[in-house]
């Protein structure tokens, strides 16, 4: 008799659930700040739950991972100095590395869950932990920005849902801090939920983040994975210009930099800009 299938649900919202068949359960425990779960599924390889909430897997990380990190880089276009604020399970240090920079650095709360990517995901990170110009803290994202003295030219906080400990990553004390730690011309993005559930989260950040950058707008990730549509990503320039780069100089940057993507083009960086009306509306400064 053929066993029947184990299904993991996704507990992100009360009222809509999404659910996981694993072939097999590789990784199950806790690492004293959140439940982890790594199974391994036929259709999306290996997946990555944190408190029962799907954070990445195998087969789509790579589209949230090159649109979070090759939207800013491209359009700055001459960053060196990277800050990564959380970012685990090393996707997207993995892709800030791709670039000519002279150091990323990564602040990441819970080290459990880089030990444990490290080991179960290795793919999704690339060996990116033991480039020299990694350097790797385990400590507080917000803590970081507000007492550091360094600064970057892009900042990439690629939080979970603010919940818990990733809630003061969405505040205006955070925001603030990061806009103090950018350098001239710096670039701050910032995951932003799925709007079609999560509406609340673009009209929050945009009011937060509107009064300290000169140009704050939304692109959009279609990451299959993250139930309920087109994610969005928030992007907050010093420079007014930096999201309207003339298309022929992108695409050369682009060029000449031939690595190797699998979603991310000239295109696309162009197109992710386009905001559907409801959108438009959910960046509002007055009700």
């Amino acid at each position: 008799m053929t066993p029947s299938p184990r299904w993991y649900d996704e507990t992100l919202y009360d009222d809509v659930r999404q659910g996981f068949v694993a072939d097999r359960v590789l990784y199950e425990g806790e690492t004293g700040f959140q439940k982890i779960r790594i199974i391994e599924n036929s259709r999306l390889g290996r997946v990555l739950f944190l408190d029962d909430i799907v954070q990445t897997t195998e087969a789509d990380e790579h589209i949230y991972h090159e649109m979070m990190v090759h939207v800013p880089l491209f359009a700055h276009g001459r960053a060196r100095r990277v800050l990564i604020i959380g970012g685990g399970d090393g996707g997207i240090l993995e892709e800030v590395l791709k670039h000519d920079v002279e150091k990323a650095v990564m602040v990441e709360l819970d080290g459990g869950v880089v030990d444990i990517c490290r080991t179960y995901l290795p793919g999704i990170s690339n060996n990116a932990f033991d480039d020299p110009r990694t350097e790797l803290i385990i400590g507080d994202g917000a803590r970081y920005v507000a007492e550091s003295a360094g600064e970057f030219d892009v900042i990439i906080s690629d939080s979970t849902d603010p919940i818990g400990p990733a809630e003061v990553l969405f505040g205006e004390t955070f925001y603030g801090n990061c806009r103090k730690r950018l350098s001239p011309g710096g670039i701050m993005v910032a995951q932003n939920g799925v709007p079609f559930f999560q509406g609340d989260e673009v009209t929050t950040s945009y009011r937060r983040l509107h009064p300290l950058f000169a140009d704050v707008t939304f692109y959009l990730a279609p990451v299959p994975t993250y139930y309920g549509g087109a994610m969005t990503l928030a992007w907050a320039a010093l420079d007014a210009g930096a999201r309207n780069r003339d298309q022929a100089e992108l695409a050369a940057r682009i060029d000449a930099q031939g690595l190797d993507l699998r979603y991310y083009n000239a295109d696309i960086h162009r197109a992710c800009f386009a905001l559907p009306e409801g959108i438009r509306r959910l960046m509002r400064l007055t009700d």
